[in-house]
């Protein structure tokens, strides 16, 4: 699915900060995810300059509120730049600042749709059990990168990265409290339905 200017734009921001962007094919799954979930509520883990928000907010209904969280406040100020230019009304983002490992617990229990982990990989094993305290049932944990340059399903690739992600995708699939898939588009689309 080819991206629009304000997406490109948003891009080209990302690029200019040094900042990862979920891939376009990548962006369109998780527009079809909200589309398909209705999904009111959602969590984003790594704003950046607002690319996988972007994706988000089209697939989410317009009274659906996207809570994104990043440490990086320039990036922040990046993405809000990015949803005035897409027209998003204000009253569906709340950007909120700070070590995602801080502000997830404060989050409400059972309250969301879907939750995206999108940033810092060493953390994803933390970032993925707060996001399935968080998901209502058949809510959805996506996390992005789940191929790592597809070193993951490479077994003699064990950097420190590769073997967290991989480590991902074991305990969601032993996770009795979710059905896992994961999607090889991008660079892979680690699923967790919420049961």
């Amino acid at each position: 699915m080819p991206e629009d200017d304000v997406l490109l734009r948003a891009r080209e921001r990302a690029a200019e900060l040094g900042c990862p962007a979920v891939l376009p094919g990548v962006g369109a799954v998780l527009q079809a995810l909200a589309a398909a979930l209705g999904a009111r509520s959602v969590v984003e883990i790594g704003t950046g300059t607002g690319v996988a928000s972007l994706w988000l907010l089209r697939g989410m209904p317009e009274d659906g509120v996207l809570t994104t969280i990043d440490v990086e406040v320039e990036h922040q100020r990046a993405a809000k730049d990015a949803f005035a230019e897409a027209g998003i009304r204000a009253t569906r983002t709340r950007t909120i600042p700070g070590r995602a490992s801080d502000v997830l617990p404060r989050l409400t229990d059972g309250a969301y749709d879907l939750v995206l982990v999108g940033a810092d990989r060493h953390s994803y094993p933390e970032y993925v059990e707060q996001a399935l305290r968080l998901l209502r049932p058949g809510g959805i944990v996506a996390v992005d990168g789940a191929l790592v340059g597809d070193r993951v399903a490479d077994p003699a690739r064990r950097d420190e990265i590769t073997t967290i992600v991989r480590e991902v995708g074991r305990s969601l699939r032993a996770d009795d409290r979710v059905l896992p898939a994961l999607i090889p588009s991008g660079d892979g689309l680690l699923l967790g339905v919420r049961r």
